[in-house]
């Protein structure tokens, strides 16, 4: 019975820890998404003069695997001089409601990374 105790507890200090664990490890997998596709933007501009408006323009036709189940991702053109772009991964699931703290992550075209969810540590 006391091996039994000693493992619930030792259960219920890990399983808190291995979720966060989890939820960090499936956003720096959106940020180095964002990366990509903030790369591939800058490709396409010097190919054709404008930035692309969708991730199928770019040549995605899906998200990475490890992307998909937990971020949907945006692309945003933005007009004017000088032109830009916002690419947005929104936490949809099981990371929307754990991972409150950094909510939305937002790439623009001038490099600048912020988090909805105020918390100052998202991007790594």
């Amino acid at each position: 019975m006391v091996t039994v105790a000693i493992i619930a507890i030792l259960a219920s200090v890990a399983y808190p820890s291995y979720l966060q664990y989890v939820v960090r490890s499936n956003r720096v997998a959106a940020e180095s998404f964002l990366l990509e596709v903030s790369s591939m933007q800058e490709r396409y501009l010097v190919d054709n003069r404008a930035y692309a408006s969708s991730l199928a323009t770019l040549g995605y036709a899906s998200l990475p695997a490890t992307v998909s189940p937990n971020y949907q991702i945006t692309v945003a053109v933005v007009a004017g001089p000088p032109p830009g772009y916002v690419l947005s991964a929104t936490p949809q699931g099981g990371q929307a409601t754990n991972d409150t703290a950094c909510g939305t992550l937002t790439l623009s075209g001038n490099g600048d990374k912020s988090a909805s969810g105020g918390s100052l540590n998202c991007w790594k």
